[in-house]
């Protein structure tokens, strides 16, 4: 775009030379974005002076769709939220919908939740630091971060038939439960995980290109992370000791064992130390529900009638049958109360949270969801002012911004 002068109302500052300030569109077209976002830059010859996240780019309506679709057919559309951690939408909604009617699942699928969601996670963070190392010029790293990332796809494809979008809870239970097969898979990946995660460290650790690129940038304080509503990693990363697996724990939780992780710098290093941190303690929570997961069924007894009763029931039972209509047909479906509340999980990225307004029928009166990308996009502009070009790809893969969830 043409060069365009800074305008003064001074005349006394007329007269002195003024720098010219370039507009440059950053996206919605660009390899470092990694989707469809756009940022409007202003320029000083390399330094940034300004930056406006501009959003619309994958518009879903995904909050208008939950007033029209049911609490089970709505599972389908998290899918497509935050894509990369598919799992960990499905669980937190499911998980506000149970809430809303008063529904506890059983031990056995509360600890498969938490082994999916955590898996989830671990998917998301080898996606995010792989694209870092990526748009830093460590092409290898994202090689390294992409083999483990194939193995959680075909444990997810072992659970429940799908590597992408699996829509694999359910109001009261699951889909399936776990086969042995898919079990021994997920032992297998915790015990090959931690040495792909050591090889991931070894290339960037001491990498002085990586750490010249992300030391000291794009600082965030513990203070103003807290008042810009930040979470997840990008919160932790800043010194803000908060992770709802803890503080408010829900599912299986309280029963592990492990650490929040957290830095005090709050630069792009910090929340790539974090991340990687996040991973191995995910790791840990695994191995503990693999290994003791309780025996029994995954989905709610049929005296609450929540649970679309297995496949198998419905075709050899008449009760399974009456269940299935029941639960399916546009006229009968869940009895929600009049009634509305908020829950939200420790999803990858930060928290995700669900806002559900219940009007007695089949489908939430009012389906709003927290989207932490949502608030980290809205951060950039002040974490990159007065760095130069090339730091936004690194700031912006740090926060790790997913374009699907901007746009409700």
């Amino acid at each position: 775009m043409p060069l365009t002068p800074s305008v003064f109302s001074d005349d006394s500052a007329r007269n002195e030379p003024q720098p010219y300030l370039w507009t440059l569109n950053f996206g919605p077209q660009h390899p470092a974005t990694h989707t469809t976002l756009r940022l409007v830059l202003k320029l000083e010859g390399e330094r940034v002076v300004d930056a406006m996240p501009d959003i619309g780019y994958l518009h879903s309506g995904f909050e208008k769709i939950g007033e029209h679709l049911d609490f089970n057919q709505y599972v389908t559309v998290t899918d497509r939220m935050n894509y990369i951690s598919p799992m960990a939408n499905n669980v937190a909604w499911h998980l506000a919908v149970e809430r809303l009617l008063g529904v506890e699942v059983p031990p056995r699928c509360r600890y498969l939740r938490v082994i999916i969601a955590e898996l989830a996670r671990i998917s998301d963070h080898l996606l995010c630091l792989g694209a870092m190392g990526l748009d830093t010029g460590a092409f290898t790293h994202f090689i390294y971060a992409f083999n483990p990332r194939e193995q959680i796809y075909d444990i997810f494809e072992a659970l429940c038939g799908a590597r992408f979008t699996n829509s694999y809870t359910r109001v009261g239970g699951l889909m399936h439960d776990a086969s042995p097969k898919a079990i021994e898979m997920i032992r297998r990946f915790v015990a090959d995980l931690p040495r792909a995660l050591d090889d991931m460290d070894r290339l960037l650790l001491r990498n002085r290109i990586f750490r010249e690129r992300t030391e000291g940038i794009g600082l965030l304080t513990r203070e103003e992370a807290i008042n810009r509503g930040c979470s997840g990693p990008v919160a932790r990363a800043s010194g803000v000791t908060r992770d709802l697996r803890k503080d408010e724990p829900y599912l299986a939780y309280r029963d592990f064992d492990f650490r929040v992780i957290c830095a005090k710098q709050g630069d792009c290093f910090a929340r790539y130390l974090v991340r990687m941190g996040e991973m191995r303690e995910s790791l840990k929570i695994i191995h503990q529900a693999i290994e003791n997961l309780p025996p029994g069924p995954v989905n709610v007894g049929d005296e609450k009638r929540v649970a679309i009763p297995d496949k198998k029931v419905v075709f050899t039972t008449i009760e399974g049958l009456i269940s299935h209509f029941e639960l399916v047909m546009w006229n009968r479906g869940f009895a929600t109360p009049y009634d509305e509340l908020y829950t939200a999980t420790e999803a990858p990225n930060g928290e995700l949270g669900f806002y559900i307004v219940g009007d007695g029928t089949q489908t939430a009166y009012r389906a709003r969801c927290r989207p932490p990308s949502f608030i980290h996009f809205a951060l950039f502009p002040h974490l990159i002012r007065g760095h130069t070009l090339s730091d936004v790809v690194a700031v912006l893969g740090s926060l790790n911004i997913i374009a699907a969830e901007l746009d409700r």
